[in-house]
């Protein structure tokens, strides 16, 4: 696994000096943990939604690889995709005329088990709240979508945002109350 984040890291180097081949390499090696970030996504969604979890990858791979971006591994690379597939469903639900609230759905909490799985959530309230969070302490909005929506660990957050393990347990439980809060 080493030498295939090592292999990776490499890859998406090349992405960001502008190689236009790299993006066809890349696309094989991260596709089956793309998919699983998009059916952890779709876990929330109602059973009627029009958009799909393969649509979701190709969409948000073609976003992520298609402009330049400075990634620094693999880590960095999933936290990113995993913001650019909530915005898509965002922008799906917005475009659907989805309802902001009072669709009958119990906004989820989000607790250690619902990491990498969710219960039914309104997307659009969900965004709002978030969106507040950024609004008041961008690292503990971080730290959600990095944990709840990309599903990376403790560690992983820690190494990608370059803070300690505790500061990220401490800020995710902070993270989690206040989102209960919000959309309570």
């Amino acid at each position: 696994m080493a030498n295939g984040n090592q292999d990776i890291t490499l890859i998406l180097s090349r992405i960001r000096e502008g190689e236009a081949d790299a993006g066809r390499e890349l696309l094989p090696l991260l596709y089956d943990e793309l998919r699983g970030l998009a059916a952890r996504e779709f876990r929330g969604q109602k059973s009627d939604h029009t958009l799909q979890p393969t649509v979701l990858v190709h969409e948000a791979f073609l976003r992520l690889v298609g402009k330049p971006m400075d990634w620094k591994d693999r880590g960095h690379f999933f936290a990113v995709a995993a913001m650019a597939m909530r915005q898509i469903l965002v922008n799906h639900a917005r475009a659907k005329g989805a309802q902001k609230r009072g669709s009958g759905e119990r906004p989820a909490i989000l607790h250690e088990e619902a990491v990498g799985k969710s219960e039914s959530i309104d997307v659009l309230a969900l965004n709002e709240a978030l969106e507040k969070l950024a609004a008041i302490d961008e690292r503990k909005h971080k730290i959600i979508e990095l944990r709840f929506f990309a599903g990376l660990t403790v560690e992983e957050i820690a190494e990608v945002l370059g803070v300690s393990k505790t500061t990220v347990e401490s800020d995710w439980r902070a993270a989690r109350a206040w989102l209960a809060v919000a959309m309570a």
